[in-house]
Formats: C-alpha cells, sequence, structure tokens
C-alpha cells in the first residue's frame, strides 16, 4: 500500500513546520516546496495527491503556479487547495475563480486540520 503524498507549497518555515508535523502525524508523506515555481516542479514529479498551496510566495504566486499544474501533463486531478492568511469573502471568491478547490486560512486549526486535509481528498477521489 503507497502513502498519501500532500504537496506543501508554503515559504514561511514555522507555517511549513506546523503543516509538516500535523500532517506526518496524520500518517501523510509530506513533500515541501518553498516557492510556486519549486511547486509546479514538484507536482508534475512526485504526483502528489493534494496540494496545500499558499497564496503569497516568492516568485510567482499560488494562482500562477495552480494554472501551470493544471497546464501540466498530470494536474488535471489533484485537488489543489489555497491556504492563505488572507481571511476576507472577496479573498475566497477569488480563490475559487482562480480554480482552487478548496480553501484553508491561517493559521491552521491543528485539531481540525487532520479531518479538513481527508474531507478534500476525499472530494478528488481515493488516494
Amino acid at each position: 500500500m503507497t502513502s498519501t503524498r500532500i504537496l506543501v507549497v508554503e515559504d514561511n518555515p514555522k507555517n511549513m513546520k506546523l503543516v509538516r508535523d500535523v500532517l506526518e502525524f496524520s500518517g501523510y508523506e509530506v513533500i515541501e516546496a518553498v516557492s510556486g515555481e519549486d511547486g509546479v516542479r514538484l507536482a508534475e514529479l512526485e504526483r502528489p495527491h493534494l496540494i496545500l498551496m499558499d497564496l503569497q510566495l516568492p516568485d510567482i504566486d499560488g494562482a500562477e503556479a495552480l494554472r501551470r499544474i493544471r497546464d501540466g501533463r498530470d494536474g488535471q486531478d489533484v485537488p489543489v487547495v489555497a491556504v492563505t492568511a488572507f481571511a476576507m469573502d472577496e479573498d475566497r471568491t477569488r480563490a475559487f475563480a482562480s480554480g482552487f478547490d478548496g480553501y484553508l486560512e491561517k493559521p491552521i486549526n491543528v485539531s481540525r486540520f487532520p479531518q479538513q486535509v481527508r474531507d478534500f481528498l476525499d472530494q478528488g477521489g481515493p488516494p
């Protein structure tokens, strides 16, 4: 049985550590990218079951990284969830309009986060 791979695209080391620790404790394999370009490359190379994408990244933003992933050979089926500190209704609307499959606000709720991830994985089909 293969483990469920989750690509986390996050440039803040503290946020990355928190997300990684919670996901690994929940039994997921975590692939880390610290930029949008890295996220696009690793999405193609690693073929994750889910991508958690920060919207503000140091090179290309999360929306552009998502567009490139979707344009790639294997990027059509993987659910991509925006994870952002932007918490206004228009930010959520903009994320969905950009093509994200879900939206999570930072800071993440550590007790709810594993179930939220499971829900996104279930929406995207079996890993």
